[in-house]
């Protein structure tokens, strides 16, 4: 593959990844975390890195509702600090898992989505 193909194709992967991740809360993770490891990252730096990809995604996305009013900061705050608190534990647990288990876990998660998605 060229490299201007490939690009190309990362270019397409991340914008697919920011509308999913807009539209369904984060779900942009699901693509990047194959695309990641196809690309050559080892699975537990295809987490991190989709982990922080997520970042500017997570902010624009927050202003853009903060600018239409549709973001409710009072019933988000008593999640914050759990939310801190989970985030810390997944870093810490992240490279303790071999990639076995980590393929597992995230396969779990997936399928919990799918069947969330589908039930409505």
């Amino acid at each position: 593959m060229n490299v201007n193909r490939s690009c190309r194709l990362y270019a397409l992967a991340g914008a697919l990844a920011g509308l999913t991740g807009s539209l369904l809360g984060a779900g942009g993770g699901m693509l990047l975390v194959p695309l990641l490891q196809r690309a050559g990252l080892s699975p537990v730096k295809s987490h991190a890195t989709s982990v922080a990809v997520m970042l500017p995604l997570v902010l624009c996305s927050t202003l853009g509702y903060l600018w239409r009013d549709e973001l409710d900061l009072a019933g988000a705050l008593p999640y914050l600090l759990p939310v801190l608190a989970g985030a810390a534990a997944g870093a810490w647990l992240l490279p303790k898992l071999s990639a076995r288990w980590l393929h597992r876990l995230f396969g779990l998660f997936m399928l919990w989505a799918a069947w969330r998605m589908v039930r409505g």
